[in-house]
């Protein structure tokens, strides 16, 4: 599914870069916690994601089959209302193009259901940017995600929402959380690129849509490949969280890095309630040894 294409055509004409309101440059698409896309204004950076209407009771503003909705990346911004009014300002040209662009969605997924019927639960797919900016932070960061969705299948994980949102848009099969993941196999490539002339700021792997070890990791080392084209570049600090412990197979690899931390997302101390909750997560004792694998190996 060409996800990044039909977001730009749903703002066709304008490209990133142009000014598509008043006072709100297009600086990219979305394709992470929500669909959508990053403008910046003179108040700071304003998130705008789109939602099928029929899918939310919550928007700042809709089209006949769209709803709009906003975070404000800046306390500005926040304080200025910048984002309900751009919301507002974008509903005319989303109205234009809605309809031509979900039909295109609609066609692309027919086809991907002709060539895997019932839709394929790991799907290979790529990604045409690799590096999400979090600048308005306090401590300005990088984000990246190898991974969408997961199957260690957290219930609490409150990505499943916003996830499955963004699926039923692309008209993905609906399938429970912890049963299907997309696969961002050209994500190393994307990265070295972008490394090139990207400021050392901290790179973070953080569970956020997905964890960066979970099981398909042993087969694609989308991780691996990102951290070794880390290792690479010139330095900067890696921050990994997981609750898997196929990170021990990159002791060394974390340990020849510069500056790497790894974290545990530790929950609760009975297994029993983790097993409940996170039911393909290592165990509490497996997350604590490889933390002390880690900690042996110079890795903080």
């Amino acid at each position: 599914m060409r996800l990044h294409a039909h977001l730009l055509q749903l703002l066709a004409p304008f490209r990133a870069g142009d000014e598509v309101v008043s006072g709100a440059r297009l600086v990219g698409v979305l394709l992470e916690i929500g669909l959508g896309w990053r403008f910046r204004t003179d108040e700071g950076d304003v998130n705008v994601e789109v939602t099928l209407l029929a899918d939310t009771e919550r928007f700042a503003a809709r089209t006949p089959r769209l709803a709009l909705s906003y975070r404000a990346m800046s306390a500005a911004a926040a304080r200025s209302r910048a984002g309900k009014a751009l919301c507002d300002a974008l509903v005319p040209i989303v109205a234009r193009n809605e309809d031509a662009v979900l039909a295109a969605i609609e066609r692309e997924a027919a086809a991907e259901e002709r060539d895997a019927p019932g839709g394929r639960r790991v799907r290979e797919v790529q990604v045409e940017t690799a590096l999400e900016p979090a600048l308005d932070s306090p401590s300005p960061f990088f984000t990246i995600t190898p991974y969408v969705g997961c199957v260690i299948g957290c219930r609490f994980c409150y990505a499943q929402a916003p996830i499955g949102h963004m699926r039923r848009l692309a008209q993905a099969p609906v399938v429970p959380w912890g049963s299907y993941v997309d696969v961002r196999v050209n994500l190393p490539d994307v990265l070295a690129r972008e490394l090139l002339d990207a400021p050392p700021l901290p790179i973070k792997f953080c569970p956020i849509l997905s964890d960066p070890y979970q099981a398909v990791e042993s087969r694609y080392e989308v991780t691996r490949s990102c951290l070794t084209v880390i290792r690479a570049a010139p330095p900067r600090p890696v921050f990994v969280l997981t609750r898997s412990r196929l990170i021990e197979r990159d002791v060394e690899l974390l340990a020849s890095l510069p500056a790497a931390w790894v974290g545990a997302s530790i929950p609760t101390l009975d297994d029993d309630v983790r097993e409940h909750f996170e039911p393909r997560a290592a165990s509490i004792a497996d997350r604590l040894a490889f933390l002390r694998t880690l900690r042996a190996a110079g890795v903080e």
